[in-house]
């Protein structure tokens, strides 16, 4: 094989794996609660992710009507992953994120911040206003319950 081919071959192979990369970066679950979704959310956090999931919820909540919530699950994401974002950044980010989903109609919920990470928010003064809980868990059972639903205690 010639060092052309082998060149075209390697392009092809990553434009792949960006591809499935984004895929995976923000699947897209629906939820045990009616018409809600959960979108975990795990690793790095950059601006283009970001922008990525907030166009890949969108376009799913224009496909399904009937959707009402959102629940972003950050249990998976560390202050390591977000080492090189900057905190204003990301609450403006994440104040974005709240604002195209609440013009949408839909509720934004999030859970699973890391306490680092949340401290650091607070430290650098910054105000973002989210319904947030600690865990997925307690998220999901806020929402069960204000459906007369409950979640198995296991």
């Amino acid at each position: 094989m010639d060092s052309q081919q082998e060149i075209k071959e390697l392009k092809e192979q990553v434009v792949y794996y960006e591809k499935l990369i984004k895929n995976m970066s923000a699947p897209i679950i629906p939820s045990i609660v009616p018409r809600t979704i959960l979108v975990p959310i795990a690793g790095f956090i950059f601006q283009d992710r970001f922008d990525m999931i907030r166009s890949k919820v969108l376009k799913y909540a224009e496909k399904h009507r009937d959707t009402e919530r959102v629940v972003f699950d950050f249990t998976g994401v560390t202050t390591d992953d977000i080492a090189e974002f900057d905190y204003n950044g990301l609450a403006s980010e994440l104040s974005q994120l709240n604002s195209a989903l609440g013009l949408m109609g839909l509720r934004a919920i999030y859970a699973g911040f890391n306490p680092l990470f949340v401290r650091e928010i607070v430290h650098a003064g910054i105000q973002v206003e989210l319904e947030v809980y600690t865990t997925f868990r307690i998220a999901l059972q806020q929402l069960l319950t204000e459906n007369d639903q409950l979640l198995s205690k296991r």
